[in-house]
């Protein structure tokens, strides 16, 4: 797994089942409910609401249910109240591991989060331990057969920071948090398809991974995600495709 991408393809495939796609739903109306709360129930006033919107409708997430998440956030319906948190360590093999979470008991996620690393032979650190070596990007993904020059023309004219082929099959836009948005407006408008799009933690340097150490750091990281509370799951490993293929 050799760049954001492939990671993402991973991601969408674990999200394929019904138990996952349920947590996944919830998850995203978690971030909804929040970004009303914190900016607005406005999409167009408000950037982050109108990204995580988009993001549950990408993942096929009922209208209704996502109307509702944006009046619980603006108090016009009963919800519970979440915060943030990011949590830092050191997983398998000394990879960067962040995640981020929404809770309403940080006492409780905390716990769950520390249990994790535990279980997987890992330690969390102190804030800032490892979020030194991530930035916060736009990622749009663009599946096979996307026009390379079309895309690089209509992307950079729209804001987009760069674009990179991977392995001849997918195209990477990274953005600015703040360009996301427009940039994919731009694509889509230019009758290109977007397979996905988010804002992400990229990281500045990685950990190539072999066999072994890459099926523990999967699975750290899985049982990571299927935390209640984890929103995004970030690291900084790198696995070729040889060894993804080994690994299934």
């Amino acid at each position: 797994m050799s760049g954001h991408s492939k990671w993402a393809t991973i991601k969408h495939k674990k999200a394929a089942t019904d138990a996952k796609r349920g947590k996944l739903f919830a998850k995203l109306i978690k971030a909804v409910e929040v970004a009303a709360r914190e900016g607005g129930g406005d999409i167009g006033g408000n950037p982050t609401l109108a990204t995580m919107v988009q993001k549950a409708r990408d993942a096929s997430v009922p209208t209704d249910n996502i109307e509702r998440a944006i009046k619980r956030g603006t108090g016009e319906l009963q919800g519970e109240s979440y915060e943030a948190a990011s949590y830092e360590g050191y997983g398998p093999a000394g990879v960067a591991v962040m995640v981020d979470v929404l809770t309403s008991n940080r006492n409780r996620t905390l716990a769950d989060v520390r249990s994790v690393f535990t279980r997987n032979g890992s330690n969390l650190g102190e804030p800032g331990s490892v979020g030194w070596m991530f930035s916060k990007q736009g990622v749009i993904i663009l599946g096979p057969g996307a026009d390379e020059e079309k895309v690089l023309e209509v992307a950079l004219e729209a804001g987009a920071d760069d674009v990179i082929t991977d392995d001849g099959e997918t195209l990477e836009i990274r953005t600015a948090p703040g360009s996301l948005r427009p940039v994919r407006e731009a694509l889509e408008s230019a009758g290109l398809a977007v397979e996905s799009a988010e804002v992400t933690m990229i990281p500045s340097t990685t950990v190539p991974l072999e066999k072994g150490d890459a099926v523990k750091v999967l699975r750290m990281i899985d049982a990571l995600e299927d935390l209640e509370d984890v929103q995004d799951v970030y690291s900084n490993f790198d696995i070729s495709e040889e060894v993804l293929a080994e690994v299934g």
